[in-house]
């Protein structure tokens, strides 16, 4: 059994930081100076702007292993314009760029770069340093094999596992040193073209099997008292604080000083509450030693939880929505907490992601037909920053799911998300203004008990039913409108459907549709075709969504009228 010294505690009390995330207009006044993507509020929404402008992540994640080769990349590009995103999500391995220690090779990192551009797409990287989902595995081997100088975290019989412990500042400093070089390169050859828009710090942190570490200084830190700094924390944001968060610090009596247990109880989710501390002062010191170098946003992702899952069974101490108030107290160099979304309750999720001091990103989620419907509510719904499906290198039918359906005339992609992808960026500007200004909704139908949903569209309320043949009552519906003026939406959807609209303001009662004209992009504009009226519009009742949509790239204008 392998300990470490109870000096390394003293990464624990590291904590002589502000407890503020991402907060409305406080953009980096750098970051606008010099042009470097950064987030910013404008009206009601934050946004990333890259270049002085705004801009929208229509993006995929790679397989983890697949960016430590620029050869086999080479045959990997031109799969991901084709499925018509902007941004590709790729990671960055410690043992690519430190194979040996103090010894850096970006060769890997600049073929990544050189590629994207010449693919004109983006680049979100994703630092797997200490950790990926929970694991050391993409650590050096001379870190990987050192256990007395990298500690692992440890079982409650003494068991080392395959993590690195988050309470080692050995561990910690090494980590964060080989991050600000890579940020100082990308400073270097990138700091002018912006290819690099964002950086995860890590991946998928947490503990598993058990609840938390129970190495000697861990168990020492979770005897001693919870640190001031987020007790002071807690104190200052009581009536902003996560509900779930709040009611285990209040039923435990809402102290203000004491151990863990006596803060938070002795229930596991205290252990969960414990190392979301530990990893969120971690990462703190990572983050700023590379926001030091290059100041581009930073954030963190989580692995949600499975239904009746309970720390240990889950990624305990990773930036869940629980544990949120402790993250932004531990690490107020990270920008925004993301969640990764692989379960059905899409919209539950990313409404627990969406804050004020939190713009949505969502890194990881299927792609599909489900992930078509999923971003059209993560745009409209909650002003999101960017969506990203994941494994999108997949060789043959990609995850992002094949429809084969083509708009007759023009090359789409075959898949669902990735057409899309297409229509969102050709709505890009008139969706980022829309969500400054308030003009964009949206809803979402997920699994079989959902049968309709209803939104806010103006002053009008939109109703929207699941409608279709066999599979129709599973498959998952979203809709986007985008008013255009009082009466005038533009909708865009996914999935089999129908609208009908309602208002429930002073006026007359009825609302009836003046017309609805389906549009195709043509010649750098949106163009009216058909008028849709007497059976495809239920006779001036409704709007009929069709599966086929996406594929074939078709919007929809509604004009609207009461009486």
């Amino acid at each position: 059994m392998i300990h470490f010294k109870l000096q390394n505690l003293l990464s624990y009390t590291l904590l002589a930081v502000s407890p503020t995330l991402f907060c409305g207009a406080q953009a980096s006044k750098s970051a606008s100076t010099d042009g470097i993507p950064h987030l910013e509020r404008r009206g009601q929404a934050p946004q990333l702007i890259a270049d002085g402008k705004p801009f929208l992540i229509l993006g995929g994640e790679l397989h983890n292993s697949s960016s430590s080769s620029v050869a086999y990349m080479k045959s990997v590009w031109p799969r991901l314009t084709a499925m018509h995103m902007n941004t590709v999500l790729a990671p960055v391995a410690w043992e690519t760029i430190e194979p040996e220690e103090g010894k850096f090779d970006f060769s890997v990192v600049d073929g990544l770069l050189e590629d994207a551009r010449a693919n004109n797409l983006k680049l979100v990287i994703l630092w797997f340093g200490a950790w990926k989902n929970t694991f050391s595995s993409y650590t050096p081997a001379w870190v990987k094999t050192n256990l007395s100088r990298f500690p692992r975290v440890q079982t409650s019989d003494g068991r080392d596992t395959e993590r690195l412990s988050p309470f080692s500042t050995v561990v910690r400093d090494a980590d964060a040193r080989v991050f600000a070089r890579l940020m100082r390169h990308l400073r270097e050859v990138d700091g002018e073209q912006h290819t690099v828009l964002m950086v995860q710090v890590e991946n998928e942190v947490g503990v598993i099997p058990q609840s938390r570490d129970h190495s000697e200084v861990a168990n020492a830190a979770f005897a001693a008292e919870v640190p001031q700094t987020l007790m002071s924390y807690v104190e200052k944001h009581v009536a902003s604080l996560n509900p779930e968060f709040r009611a285990t610090w209040e039923e435990a009596g809402a102290r203000t000083k004491g151990t863990w247990r006596e803060v938070f109880g002795k229930s596991p989710l205290t252990d969960d509450l414990f190392m979301a501390w530990q990893y969120a002062t971690y990462i703190e010191r990572v983050a700023a030693a590379g926001k030091a170098e290059y100041a581009l946003p930073m954030y963190a992702n989580a692995a949600l939880i499975r239904p009746n899952y309970e720390p240990g069974q889950y990624n305990s101490g990773g930036p869940l929505p629980h544990s949120m108030d402790v993250w932004r107290a531990g690490a107020p160099s990270l920008d925004f907490l993301s969640p990764d979304i692989y379960f059905n309750e899409f919209a539950h999720w990313a409404g627990e992601y969406t804050r004020r001091d939190n713009p949505l990103f969502i890194p990881e989620a299927q792609g599909g037909i489900t992930g078509a419907a999923n971003v059209l509510y993560a745009v409209g719904s909650e002003k999101a920053v960017g969506f990203s499906a994941f494994g999108v290198d997949d060789e043959g039918n990609s995850p992002l799911d094949l429809v084969g359906i083509t708009n007759p005339g023009e090359h789409v992609d075959a898949s669902a998300l990735g057409s899309m992808y297409l229509t969102l960026s050709r709505l890009e500007a008139t969706l980022l203004k829309g969500q400054g200004t308030g003009a964009l909704s949206a809803a979402l139908l997920e699994g079989d008990a959902q049968r309709a949903a209803r939104t806010s569209v103006g002053e009008y309320t939109a109703n929207v039913m699941r409608v279709g043949g066999p599979g129709a009552s599973s498959a998952r519906v979203g809709v986007l409108f985008i008013q255009t003026s009082a009466d005038e939406f533009l909708v865009v959807g996914s999935g089999d459907a129908s609208v009908t609209f309602s208002a429930e303001t002073p006026g007359p009662p009825i609302v009836g549709i003046e017309s609805i004209d389906e549009e195709f992009f043509e010649n750098g504009a949106w163009t009216p075709r058909r008028r849709l009226n007497g059976d495809e519009n239920s006779q001036g009742q409704a709007l009929r969504l069709h599966a086929s949509d996406v594929a074939q790239g078709r919007i929809y204008r509604v004009r609207l009228y009461r009486y």
